[in-house]
């Protein structure tokens, strides 16, 4: 079965506005500088006082741990034990369908939020320091320095690309005892860093979920950050990074006062625990202001950004029938074995390289026409910022089809959570998928808003980044945003296979 794309009804007004905002950002004035608007949730009546209170108390947080990390055990027992077809199955349903879709949408109400919850790092510090909460046991792990090798994106960036081949090309998403196999692996892979290094290894280095979200979370409307910068620029103690008795040091190794971007922040609650004056709180700031001027530019991030454009698309295209048929055919050229694995691995080399090969010349047909003539690598650096929406937008846009359309089969695995009930025939089964959560008017309308929303920032970010750069000489730069985010579209226009 196939999930209807997207009509031209909407995405042709969707891409005459990109045209049109094209356009106008060729021949506007660069943007003037200011300061960002910021609202401090601490502050606020009513919900003040209840965030300050959560901020103080760490019942709340250890509660929510427990609760997501019995729902994954038992994700990963039903993926042994019950049923292999992975639509009767709630482990491959709830990761695959609602998981992987809800997470990245969270990003925009609470930035990396998940991470203070992640079930693969809660079991990990229960294991290796062998308490729920508080200080553990200082002599449950070596401390090591993590090693030079694996101190960048890089890492997090292979067991991304290794995750999708394994999600695409073997098919791990069809099957739920692969699935929990994988769910397991992380965990002994979080659990081995602890043991291991310092602080937080795994979610500051190696983690794909933990790398994709902290990159999605610059562009979030939310932000964790000190209250009144002027006591945190007086601190001398600075409990945020070093801990205190009760309280452990920051795992991302993270000050306070010096944070300006959320990257590698795990919303995991030791700053504000361990501050003695309570200055830190949740604030709302523009939507992309990080993205746009407050985060550092780092030659391994850009690299990781341009790998999450690549990886987005390349999702979307697998799941359009044209790609069986070229995988096929390329399959047939190379000899390849049944399972086309090889023709896979050909393609999905190709859907990586070939946008970061056009935003590599993007950038190379920028710089000449910039005054200020930045070194090379800087400015890819610098304008991989504006990729993020790009890629964001068109994440969620391409998983609320599998949400809100695969999601109606969620109430049947919820009563048999191990499909070991009689299953339901090829018409029942085909009857129920034709439904949606919601009617395709108002999917069509989100999803078309969020492919014209994610141009617009992303255009936003890169006049930013550019400074005071004049529009024309950013036309390189906006073709190569224009071609990626109307071929996005395209993509949402077809007809999209249904992953179980």
């Amino acid at each position: 079965m196939v999930h209807p794309g997207l009509p031209w009804a909407w995405a042709l007004p969707a891409l005459l506005a990109m045209a049109a905002i094209a356009l106008w950002a060729l021949w506007a004035s660069p943007p003037a500088d200011g300061p960002a608007r910021r609202i401090t949730l601490a502050r606020l009546p009513l919900i003040g006082p209840a965030l300050r209170r959560l901020s103080s108390d760490p019942t709340l947080l250890t509660a929510l741990r427990i609760v997501v990390a019995a729902a994954f055990l038992g994700l990963i027992y039903a993926g042994f034990a019950g049923s292999p077809v992975p639509g009767a199955n709630i482990t491959t349903v709830a990761t695959w369908t609602v998981w992987w879709t809800l997470v990245i949408v969270s990003v925009v109400v609470v930035g990396t939020a998940w991470c203070a919850v992640c079930p693969w790092n809660t079991l990990a510090g229960w294991m290796v320091r062998r308490r729920l909460w508080g200080i553990g046991d200082s002599a449950s792990t070596l401390g090591l320095k993590v090693p030079r090798v694996l101190r960048s994106s890089w890492p997090a960036l292979a067991m991304l690309c290794g995750l999708t081949w394994l999600e695409l090309g073997v098919g791990v998403t069809q099957s739920p005892g692969d699935t929990a196999t994988l769910a397991v692996i992380m965990v002994l892979l979080a659990t081995l860093s602890l043991a291991l290094f310092e602080r937080g290894a795994f979610c500051r280095h190696l983690c794909p979920v933990g790398r994709t979200i902290g990159c999605y979370a610059q562009l979030s409307p939310v932000e964790l950050r000190p209250i009144d910068q002027d006591r945190c620029d007086r601190c001398t103690t600075l409990e945020c990074y070093r801990g205190t008795t009760a309280v452990e040091p920051c795992p991302a190794a993270l000050t306070m006062g010096r944070m300006a971007q959320s990257t590698y922040c795990l919303s995991c609650g030791a700053c504000a625990l361990s501050c003695p004056d309570g200055n830190v709180s949740w604030h709302l700031r523009p939507m992309a202001h990080e993205a746009s001027t407050g985060a550092r530019p780092h030659r391994d991030e850009a690299w990781f950004m341009l790998g999450l454009l690549g990886l987005a698309s390349f999702h979307g295209l697998t799941m359009l029938p044209l790609w069986d048929d070229a995988i096929g055919t390329l399959g047939r050229a190379l000899g390849d074995s049944t399972r086309l694995l090889v023709s896979f691995s050909v393609g999905m080399a190709v859907g990586l390289a070939l946008p970061t090969a056009l935003y590599a010349a993007a950038v190379a047909a920028t710089r000449p026409l910039l005054a200020d003539r930045q070194p090379y690598g800087r400015l890819f650096a610098n304008l991989a910022f504006a990729t993020l929406p790009l890629a964001f937008t068109y994440h969620m846009a391409h998983n609320l089809t599998h949400l809100l359309r695969e999601g109606v089969n969620l109430p049947y695995v919820l009563a048999d959570p191990l499909g070991l009930g009689p299953p339901p025939d090829a018409l029942e089964r085909h009857i129920r998928l034709l439904d949606s959560l919601v009617p395709d008017p108002l999917l069509f309308t989100v999803q078309a808003g969020l492919m014209l929303a994610g141009f617009w920032l992303s255009v936003h970010i890169l006049r930013r980044r550019a400074q005071a750069a004049a529009g024309w000489r950013l036309s390189p730069m906006l073709l190569f945003l224009a071609a990626v985010a109307g071929g996005n579209t395209w993509l949402l226009t077809h007809d999209m296979i249904m992953r179980m």
